[in-house]
């Protein structure tokens, strides 16, 4: 059974357990969780990081801790008992753990490492801590490095800086906040600037001396030397080396190292240096020989000298190594450093070129106790101590010193008869008062311990030697007296044996007789002449001698005038002994009591150190003296103390105060003497007024701590020893002293005179005196003393007088002080304190110190809370608040309205003031209760008073949530903040409430509240969603979600207002609308309905609501553009306010605003989105376009319109799309007039002139026209822009723009353009941003760029869209499916200005803009068969499926992609697609024969693939396939209404046979020697053609007009035939019948088909030359059918198929011809071998007779250059058909006329649009009877077969040409396309536009072709049919490779119109392309394509 645990609540788990038993928990190692239940070995609880999951899991994974368990029962919850660090660590450490490893993904891989390590440091510091095993003071450390390592991460990680005291976290609500304050700012400085230490100490480490010519020992002494003062500043420290230069005794680590302790600051300057002196010890000469000579000299050797300024820089671990320099001249050895640091190089040298010392400096800062700390191991290994000269900067008590330094500075010696100066060397021993040596007391210096004797060095004959050595002497404070020094003087001689000579000494003893000892200074002493060592062995006898020349009697000449002398300077430093004889009277006072007055006058003069050094023995003597005689020297008594007490004061001997407190403490003993000291200080005091001299008086004022402290404990002494007497007494002396304190406070004083000053001085010492009078008075009497003297000081000083800032000083003191802490004292204090802060927070001054005594007092209030004094806590708050929150909010105001001051300290200052305010400010309020608050609010006196007040209060809060606030990382203090901001808020909205509504409602007070709230709830530091669970848990757990709880005030406030919420609207929208945007629920349910209510209150004033919509919208772009806002508030939005509206009486335009505002958020959310990401994309474009459409057409918002312009014109050109960053500026252009409105600055323009706006932006968008290359629209902006500088006369810039024109039409003749491809894509999916969702659009396709490249680009942009495998539409389930489907397929152009592109002698440079611009139609053909397929010849059934698509806008515009506005679907019968087929091959043909004439072509291999392709194709049975489906008497039969197309079909065939004639003579003329044999090849297979043809010779009409192609090419016939030669299918179109739209389509459909890309290219130009624009456009257009060269690929894949020929024909007219050519060759061929099946039999009796007719009927419109579109553009369904009316009659007619004539004429309306018009509209059965008249010629031969496959004699020809058909189909597709795109106006034109576009598979559709030829289309046809089938485009193309012989229904494309919407994908154009190659050649005959006849045969 389960029972709830008692004590087991909290555990670790301590392994992992899957929880896979039922119920079962799981659980990682680390988990911690709480235990609610047990039962038998197993616990029931949760993992507190996840409470809501409970289950069960084994005790025995479980190791429990203690813990503290709040509110038991059901909700309880646990806290561990453990340390608080190890609580924050863990939960620290886990926070890091998540972010550490962020660190990693994003690559900084820096802080990931040193993270990792602190991370590792502080587990390891944890373990110690748990194990508990540490001291106290090493848990302290442990502590200290573990917070400091926290917060080092989190400083690095941005985290929140913790509060903390004594190293564990606070709670914000155990402590005031001016104490957080506090704890924060102090962490947060903490960081900022170390204090500088006072105290420095070098550390040196003598490593080693390198020099060429060593070989004896070395003794180096550094010692610091001031340059400044050429005086050492410290003792010497001295290593001895051996004879290679390493120290002699590296174990012991403190003979090598030391540390120069003590430097002040002062001493780290510049010209302080180290200087090393290197001596030798060994032979006097350095070089000389070794003789017998065993005695050894110590003699110069070198010097060294840094800088202590360059340690402060340098890097302190480097080793210095520093250069060694020796003097020139012996002699001057002893000043060799100071010659280094002037740098006199005369005087010395390098010792050596490569000598160097080699030693570790490094300057330690702090104290020495600090230091040992830090540096144990330095410490612990061993370092010796080298101390200053003299002592330090700051002494301390107990400091024990006694030094004696001696310098032997020189000596002067006599000749003695010999030749050469002496050698002199002195040894010093140091002899007690028995005479005998002091062992071990001379030391050299610190690291080496002291020796016997010293033996300086010896200077090389010098007879005056400067030595300059300083040796120190540690004698015993106990030895001073009677001992002496003794130096003693050899000569050193080279020559005897170099023995040390003796000939002199000197003395000097060190204390005189009076107890001082030697004085110091420089002491010249007496040499004694004394050669023998004996006779220094008893030194009595010396003793008794003079020792120094200047205390020697003045009768004793002989020896004052001796010339020897010997100098030495001494100096002592003791803490013991003095040198001071005044000093040693006043301390010997009983002795000599007639002294007493002088020694006392003395004492001032007496050096400070020497006072403090007899501190105790000094006072002592004081007081004696006062104790024996207080009337004599009382004042002069008095006086010293004051000295005394005063020196105490300087920084050198501070910290002798605990000693002067340990003197009154324990040893003072002068019970008597506090009636003396009363009585002298009340007499000083009283003599403040009248003195003219202060300065001693203040001087008394400033000791008065320490007087207070000696009168205080005299009485408490007097009192112990009496009982108490005199009490009385006592207290009325010390009211009379602060009455006098009182009277002199009190005296009013102008400006700054003495008595003010006086006044400051007292102030400054007043508090001090409180603890002192506790100790003998009641708390409250001492209140009292101290209110009133505070409150006598007078009330207004001037503004400038020092005194304010004193006396606030000393009320700081007070408020800090032990009696304010008091809460009886308290209440006295209180008043007095207020009243002098209030005064100076009114004037604004000392606001630093005004803060720290606010501070000071809010931070006790806190403290007591809990007490017993509840309710004089809540008194003391009145009072405060009272007199100070109104002041206090205004400081607030005041200062952080200041401008910030420029310097950074400055600065700093005022961020801690307003800090500090703030925080006592938060302090107050949070104290205050609802009694507080009543009271406040009722103690305002009148309503302005009030709002006055609650405007400061909002203002002020609003200040406080600015994020510069506090620093980044305070998140605990903004919270404390804010919680107090709501409390507050809530109270205050009661006082709003009452006052301020109905009819005393004041707008401003609302607004200020409305807008705090607001940004109140939009703070960062609030928005818990951006916080890691654990931080947002603890928020919650702590406060709530504040912003839902200022959220429901802000309504109720909202709902309270009535009417008057009118005032708020349109204000408040945007506000609430970014509290709604914020993203949490309850807030949204909450703030949303309020805008229902703007609606509804605006509907009943203005009666509707544009205002609010206005606003809404506004704002909405702004802030969801800064990232606010979701896909859930749009909804949210959406459902909140249409339930809210569905009762109002305006509930109709409520839904729409509200549909509106939805659909601006959709727009929005998916515009942030793309721009999220990172490189331009088509989403972020398409993304902005939809959101400026959405600004312009359903918002008219202008300037938001404008804006988004100009964002999209930076994305395209961020992306280079320059064409389209042009169309995008001409939208702002065009809103402009030129005018000369001014303009006002706007996003980057300047202020100006519409006109100039206008001006500037037709340059620029000139500029990115000529960089898009679309020069031909850039003209049209030139014009306009010198029509306006001719309209001004500005001649200059109208020149200048004249030849920028120029330059353009320059480029547009010499520069290659690149054609683009162009590509439907489907959205499809409810994955998709709303823009796109579910649409469908046509995208302009970059450079290039290929099908396969596109698809690739799409997906990347939307990585989650699978592509789509076919190209039907989608059904609804594809529609609302959750995902995202992409259908992409190539589409073709349908170029709009037939005009241009049907002219001849237009270049190509020029049509390829047409061709490619301003496109508003594209095509897609898609191959099917339609009823039964004819195994054998499937061209019968090869239907065309053509979709046009119709764009809102035309391309390029502002956009690479625009959506698709409507599609049609128009079906293009078999014979129509034949004529297509032959018709664009036809156009190929004359395009390649014409740049063949014009020597355009490097190379003839295109044409000759070509022609190569056709006639293989035509003898090979294609053109027989056509002549079997559709010249035979069933099919004229059964379909009288397509006579008129079949004799076009005919035509064109003959036509075919004429131009590959007229094209084989051109070929015979440029043929190379080695492609002879071919040629000749091709000529007979022509022959074999003709006669299946039929043709024996061409008609006479055909013969005589000879093909003229204008430009070469063949287009010549002006009659009909003449028309229907002429490759232009212009003149073809017109002849052919009265079907004028439709002829002219037709043609441009045969061109296309004719030519594959290069075809189409070709024909293009053979059309500019027939004057067949449009054909020729059309052909281009085809070009992108070209992919579609096979066959089949035409039909699989038609529209694709499409879409890619673009990419080799039409996209590049500009392309090196030869490639064109080879490219249009290729495409060419499958369509001509359609065109030969076309021509085939079947066809030929309807061609024949279609040439006749054209014949008649087309001579008038034989005009080449008639304009389809005018002709044509009836409609695109209906483009065959009306051609076909036209001209069915005539069509009858002239087949019946020229059923014979050998040329095929081309009719004019292709024969395939005409039959797709009879199909679509009404069959005319004229044409067809006709075309069955015309049966006779049409018998299929089987030579006219074989002429189909003429085309295919060569494999690759074949593969390219042969697919004549496919590739014509291709072709034409692609052509027709692009010719429909440009055509579009054009509608019956367009339809045989269409038909060439189905052409595509019109190609494949053809008769079948010759075998190869044929099957090749066959298959083509097969397989797009059977592709469409299957839905699966890009197949199509495979499938046409695979089955070649397959005989496919016609494929959509051929069936659709050109203009019906491109179906799904065509396959990839490149597939296609060689699909088509290969099927032609392989073609199955019975799959001829029938393809409309083109128009162009006509225009042959």
């Amino acid at each position: 059974m389960w029972i709830p645990t008692e004590h087991e609540k909290y555990g670790v788990v301590l392994a992992s357990f899957r929880g896979t038993v039922q119920h079962g928990l799981p659980l990682e190692i680390g988990d911690t969780v709480q235990i609610l239940e047990k039962c038998e070995g197993w616990y029931r609880g949760f993992i507190l990081k996840n409470p809501n999951i409970k289950g069960i899991f084994p005790c025995s994974y479980i190791h429990l801790k203690n813990a503290h368990i709040k509110n038991k029962g059901q909700f309880e919850t646990v806290i561990p008992v453990e340390d608080s660090v190890i609580t924050e660590m863990t939960s620290t450490l886990r926070d890091w753990g998540a972010m550490w490893k962020q660190l990693y993904v994003k690559n900084e891989g820096d802080l990931f490492h040193r993270l990792w390590h602190v991370m590792n440091e502080i587990l390891d510091l944890r373990r110690q801590v748990l194990v508990g095993h540490l001291t106290h003071d090493r848990m302290r450390d442990v502590k200290q490095h573990i917070t400091a390592r926290l917060d080092w991460g989190n400083e690095q990680l941005g985290l929140d800086l913790v509060p903390r005291q004594e190293f564990s976290m606070v709670d914000p609500d155990e402590i005031s906040v001016t104490e957080l304050y506090r704890l924060m700012e102090h962490r947060h400085r903490k960081k900022e600037t170390p204090t500088a230490a006072s105290t420095h100490h070098l550390f040196v480490h003598m490593k080693s001396l390198m020099s060429a010519n060593l070989g004896e020992e070395l003794e180096v002494f550094f010692h610091i030397y001031d340059g400044r003062e050429n005086r050492p500043l410290s003792e010497r420290f001295f290593v001895r080396l051996n004879k290679s230069g390493l120290p002699k005794s590296p174990e012991k680590t403190e003979r090598q190292c030391t540390l120069f302790v003590d430097l002040g600051s002062s001493d780290l300057r510049k010209d302080v240096y180290i200087v090393v002196h290197i001596i030798r010890i060994g032979r006097m000469g350095a070089g000389e020989k070794k003789n017998q000579c065993s005695v050894q000299y110590r003699r110069p050797f070198g010097c060294a000298v840094v800088s202590i300024a360059d340690l402060l820089t340098a890097d302190s671990k480097d080793d210095h190594l520093l250069k060694v320099y020796a003097c020139n001249t012996e002699s001057e050895w002893s000043q060799i450093h100071e010659n280094i640091i002037k740098k006199a190089n005369s005087r010395y040298n390098l010792s050596g070129s490569n000598t160097g010392l080699a030693v570790a400096l490094q300057l330690l800062h702090g104290d020495i106790e600090q230091l040992r700390r830090e540096y144990m191991v330095l410490f612990t290994r061993g370092v010796s101590i080298t101390r200053k000269l003299g002592f330090s900067d700051v002494i301390m008590p107990g400091e024990m010193r006694n030094d004696l330094y001696v310098a032997l500075e020189k000596g002067e010696f006599e000749k003695g008869g010999k030749s050469v100066a002496k050698n002199v060397e002195i040894t010093v021993y140091v002899l007690d008062i028995d005479g005998q040596i002091l062992k071990g007391h001379v030391a050299a210096g610190s690291g080496e311990p002291g020796a016997d004797e010293y033996h300086s060095l010896v200077l090389y004959h010098n007879n005056s030697p400067r030595w300059a050595e300083q040796i120190k002497l540690p004698i015993p404070v106990d030895m001073f007296r009677g001992s002496h020094v003794r130096f003693e003087f050899r000569h050193c001689s080279t020559k005897d044996k170099g023995e040390k000579k003796l000939f002199g000494y000197s003395f000097v003893p060190l204390m005189q007789e009076d107890g001082r000892t030697l004085p110091d200074g420089t002491h010249e002493l007496i040499i004694h002449k004394c050669e023998e060592n004996t006779n220094l062995a008893d030194c009595s006898r010396y003793l008794k001698m003079p020792f120094s020349k200047a205390n020697l009697p003045s009768n004793n000449q002989t020896l004052k005038g001796a010339k020897e002398s010997f100098w030495i300077t001494s100096f002592l430093c003791s803490t013991k002994l003095t040198q001071n004889g005044d000093m040693l009277d006043l301390l010997k006072w009983r002795a000599h009591p007639e002294r007493i007055n002088d020694s006392l006058s003395k004492l001032k003069e007496i050096d400070g150190s020497e006072i403090v050094k007899f501190l105790q023995d000094t006072l002592d003597t004081l007081f004696g003296i006062l104790d024996e005689s207080s009337q004599r020297y009382g004042l002069k008594v008095f006086d010293s103390l004051v000295h005394i007490i005063n020196l105490l004061q300087d920084s050198k001997f501070q910290h002798f105060k605990p000693v002067m407190d340990t003197y009154i403490e324990s040893h003072f003993a002068g019970a008597l003497s506090y009636r003396d000291l009363i009585k002298v200080l009340k007499w000083y005091v009283d003599r403040i007024v009248d003195a003219e001299h202060q300065d001693h008086i203040q001087q008394v004022l400033k000791a008065s701590e320490y007087i207070f402290k000696y009168i205080i404990q005299s009485r408490r002494l007097f009192s112990l020893a009496t009982g108490g007497q005199n009490e009385e007494e006592f207290r009325v002396c010390v009211h009379e002293l602060f009455m006098s304190i009182r009277f002199f406070l009190s005296q009013e004083n102008k400006g700054a005179t003495p008595v003010a000053q006086t006044q400051a001085v007292f102030l400054r010492t007043f508090p001090a005196i409180y603890g002192e009078l506790l100790k003998i008075f009641a708390v409250r009497e001492v209140a009292g003393f101290v209110r009133e003297t505070l409150g006598s000081l007078p009330a207004a000083a001037q503004a400038d007088c020092p005194l304010e800032a004193v006396k606030l000083q000393c009320i700081a003191k007070t408020v800090e002080g032990q009696l304010y802490i008091n809460p009886e004292s308290r209440c006295i204090l209180l008043p007095v304190v207020l009243r002098v802060l209030q005064g100076h927070m009114q004037e604004q001054k000392d606001l630093v110190m005004c803060a720290r005594i606010l501070t000071s007092m809010l931070s006790l209030i806190k403290k007591e809370e809990n007490s017993t004094a509840e309710p004089v806590v809540s008194e003391e708050v009145e009072l405060i608040v009272e007199s100070l929150l109104g002041v206090l909010l205004r400081t607030i105001l005041e200062i952080s309205n200041r401008p910030q001051p420029a310097g950074p300290s400055m600065r700093f200052q005022f961020q801690d003031v307003t800090g500090e305010f703030v925080a006592c400010l938060l302090a107050l309020l949070r104290q205050m209760s609802d009694r507080h608050y009543q009271k406040l609010l009722q103690a305002f006196s009148s309503k302005d008073n009030l709002r006055d007040f609650l405007l400061q209060i909002f203002t002020v809060f609003r200040i406080l949530i600015r994020p510069e606030m506090f620093p980044k990382d305070w998140t605990v203090m903004r919270l404390v903040t804010n919680n107090v901001i709501i409390t507050t808020v809530l109270y205050l909205s009661d006082a709003l409430r009452k006052n301020f509504l109905s009819d005393k409602f004041d707008y401003k007070v609302w607004d200020s509240y409305f807008y705090l709230s607001v940004i109140f709830i939009n703070q960062p530091c609030l928005q818990l969603e951006s916080f890691s669970p654990s931080k947002r848990k603890k928020i919650l757990e702590k406060y709530g979600d504040m912003r839902v709880m200022m959220g429901c005030e802000i309504f109720s406030m909202w709902q309270n207002l009535g009417e008057h919420k009118l005032n708020f609207i349109p204000a408040m929208i945007g506000p609430f609308l970014e509290v709604t945007l914020v993203p949490q629920p309850d807030l949204r349910n909450v703030m949303i309905p309020i805008f229902h209510d703007m609606m509804d209150w605006e509907q009943r004033r203005s009666g509707n609501f544009k205002q609010v919509e206005a606003k809404l919208i506004d704002k909405l772009d702004s802030l969801m553009s800064e990232g606010k806002g979701d896909e859930t508030y749009r909804e949210l939005f959406n459902s909140i306010l249409l339930k809210k509206i569905e009762r109002e009486t305006w509930r109709e335009s409520g839904i729409s605003l509200i549909a509106t505002v939805t659909r601006l958020m959709e727009r929005l959310l998916d515009y942030r989105d793309c721009m999220k990401l990172g490189e331009v994309d088509g989403k972020k474009i398409g993304c902005t376009v939809s959101l400026l459409n959405f600004y312009k057409t359903e918002l008219n918002k202008e300037e938001m319109y404008i804006r988004y312009i100009h964002k999209l014109y930076d994305l395209h050109l961020k992306a280079q799309n320059y064409t389209e960053a042009s169309y995008t500026l001409l939208l702002y252009d065009e809103l402009l007039e030129w005018s000369d409105r001014p303009l006002r600055e706007f996003l980057n323009y300047p202020m100006q002139s519409e006109w100039q706006r206008k001006e500037y932006l037709h340059l620029t968008i000139i500029q990115n026209f000529d960089r898009g290359k679309c020069w031909e629209n850039g003209i049209i902006l030139c014009r306009e822009l010198a029509d306006q500088y001719e309209s001004y006369y500005d001649y200059r810039n109208l020149s200048k723009m004249r030849m920028m024109e120029a330059s353009l039409y320059d480029k547009i003749m010499d520069q290659q353009r690149l054609e683009p491809e162009f590509f439907r894509v489907g959205f499809y999916g409810k994955k998709f941003p709303f823009f796109l969702r579910n649409k469908e659009f046509v995208c302009r396709g970059h450079d290039y760029e290929r099908l396969e490249a596109f698809q690739q680009r799409m997906l990347n942009e939307f990585p989650h869209a699978i592509a789509m495998q076919h190209v039907n539409q989608p059904d609804q389930t594809i529609y609302q499916a959750d995902a995202q489907y992409l259908q992409i397929y190539a589409v073709t152009p349908i170029p709009e200005s037939q005009d241009v592109l049907q002219r001849d002698g237009v270049p190509d440079n020029i049509k390829s803009f047409y061709k490619f611009n301003h496109i508003w139609r594209f095509r897609y053909d898609r191959p099917f068969h339609k009823g039964t397929k004819d195994k054998e010849n499937e061209f019968k059934s090869l239907w065309v499926e053509r979709t046009t698509l119709t764009l809102v806008q035309s391309l390029p515009g502002i956009s690479r992609w625009f959506e698709v506005d409507k599609r049609e679907l128009v079906e293009v019968s078999p014979l129509e697609n034949a004529i297509e087929v032959i018709e664009n091959k036809n156009l190929q043909l004359r395009t390649l024969i014409t740049q063949c004439q014009n020597r355009q072509m490097q190379n003839i291999n295109p044409l000759t693939m070509c022609l190569n392709g056709v006639i293989d194709a035509a003898v090979n049975g294609g053109l027989a396939r056509y002549q079997e489906a559709f010249f035979v008497k069933d099919y004229i039969m059964n379909h009288p209404e397509d006579g008129d197309k079949i004799g076009r079909l005919r035509e064109l065939m003959f036509e075919q046979a004429h131009i590959l004639e007229y094209g084989l003579a051109v070929h015979e003329k440029f043929v190379p020697q080695d492609m002879r044999p071919l040629h000749k090849k091709l000529v007979d297979q022509f022959h074999l053609m003709k006669s299946s043809l039929g043709i024996q010779e061409f008609p006479a009409y055909v013969r005589a007009s000879p093909v003229h192609f204008t430009n070469g090419s063949p287009r010549t016939c002006r009659n009909s035939v003449p028309n229907i030669i002429s490759p232009d299918g212009g003149v073809g179109v017109g002849g052919i019948g009265g079907g004028r739209g439709l002829t002219r389509r037709s043609y441009p459909a045969v061109n296309r088909y004719s030519s594959s890309s290069l075809s189409s290219q070709a024909s293009n130009e053979v059309s500019n030359i027939t004057g067949q624009s449009e054909s020729s456009d059309e052909v281009f257009n085809m070009q992108p059918s070209p992919s579609t060269s096979s066959l089949s690929s035409n039909h699989s894949a038609s529209p694709n198929v499409t879409s890619s020929a673009p990419s080799s024909a039409r996209g590049s007219p500009q392309m090196a011809e030869k490639h064109k050519h080879s490219r249009e060759n290729s495409c060419l061929s499958p369509r001509e071998r359609p065109v030969s099946a076309i021509f085939p039999n079947p066809l030929d009796p309807a061609q024949r007779a279609p040439p006749h007719q054209i014949g008649d009927a087309a001579l008038p419109r034989s005009d080449p250059n008639l304009s389809a579109p005018d002709k044509v553009r009836p409609t695109p369904s209906s483009w065959s058909l009306d051609s076909v009316k036209e001209g069915a009659p005539s069509f009858s007619d002239s087949v019946g006329r020229l059923l014979c004539p050998p040329v095929p004429p081309r009719p004019p309306y292709s024969a395939g649009s005409s039959a797709k018009s009879k199909r679509s509209q009404s069959p005319v059965s004229v044409s067809r009877s006709p075309q069955k008249t015309t049966v006779p010629p049409f018998t299929p031969s089987p030579t006219e077969c074989q002429s189909s496959g003429l085309v295919s004699s060569s494999p690759v020809l074949s593969g390219s040409y042969s697919s004549g058909i496919s590739s014509l189909s291709r072709c034409s597709v692609s052509e027709a396309s692009g010719t429909e795109l440009s055509l579009p106006p054009p509608p019956p034109p367009a339809t045989d536009n269409h038909h060439h576009h189905h052409h595509h598979p019109p190609y494949p559709m053809p008769p079948p072709l010759p075998s190869s030829s044929s099957s090749s289309s066959g298959n083509n046809s097969d397989e797009p049919g059977a592709r469409r089938e299957n839905k699966t485009p890009p197949p199509y193309s495979v499938y046409e490779r695979n089955n070649p012989r397959r005989p496919v229904p016609l494929p959509h494309s051929l069936s659709i119109p050109p203009q019906a919407d491109p179906p799904a994908l065509p396959p990839k154009p490149h597939q296609l392309r060689t699909g088509s190659m290969k099927l032609e050649g392989t073609s199955d005959p019975r799959v001829p394509r029938p393809r409309p006849l083109p128009r162009k045969v006509s225009q042959l």
